[in-house]
């Protein structure tokens, strides 16, 4: 089922786009606010985001920026009270790739929908995150807040692997398997220290990066 994140305060229109895209194949989770919006995009991205413009926090366009920000291809569309010719430009001036101007019809934002997908295809896999950690996987791409981190082959697959399980205990013998016998190189357990010791500090010593003494290593959201 395809995840999209609706930023919406107004319970009666925010539940009949939920209901109504649920009937077509869409899992809608719905924020009343821009901060809520924030704390679930930290955690997970969703295939597409639709923001209303007027939020009790904020702007629509406040959000779309700082998603931008951080994962630059995610697609956003604009639900807007604004009419006009000159809504096309401002909503793709402040990083939209779609909107549709309130009040819609249900079928109108489901072909809007569609059709930005078609031409995006689900992003929502290629961005990894756990609290300040996140990687793209299309750039290879990682960064701490806003920082980019550069790490060596094995730091980045040894990373990458971490995020695709996150919350789940792996342990040293898999990642020995995954990341370095699968390409042929055959290499001792102290190389797994080594390279998991230089990307705890590259990443700063991550509180979500955790070691399960004896067994391998977690990675998980910090409460």
């Amino acid at each position: 089922m395809i995840d999209i994140y609706y930023v919406e305060d107004d319970e009666n229109i925010a539940q009949a786009v939920k209901d109504f895209l649920a009937r077509h194949g869409y899992r809608v989770l719905v924020f009343s606010t821009i901060a809520e919006a924030k704390q679930a995009l930290k955690k997970m991205r969703p295939a597409l985001a639709l923001i209303d413009w007027n939020m009790p926090d904020g702007t629509g366009s406040m959000l779309c920026q700082w998603i931008r920000l951080n994962w630059k291809e995610l697609p956003v569309i604009f639900l807007t009270v604004r009419g006009g010719s000159r809504d096309i430009v401002f909503s793709f001036q402040n990083g939209a790739d779609d909107y549709v101007v309130k009040p819609f019809e249900l079928d109108v934002l489901l072909l809007r929908i569609r059709a930005l997908l078609r031409r995006t295809g689900d992003v929502s896999k290629q961005y990894l995150s756990c609290d300040f950690i996140s990687l793209d996987q299309k750039r290879r791409l990682v960064c701490c807040g806003t920082e980019a981190v550069d790490l060596t082959p094995s730091e980045y697959q040894l990373l990458l692997f971490l995020l695709q399980n996150k919350g789940k205990i792996v342990t040293r013998e898999k990642l020995l398997e995954e990341i370095w016998d699968s390409n042929g190189n055959f290499v001792n357990d102290n190389t797994l220290t080594v390279t998991m010791k230089r990307l705890r500090e590259k990443l700063r010593r991550p509180a979500c990066l955790k070691t399960v003494r004896s067994i391998g290593y977690c990675m998980e959201d910090v409460e």
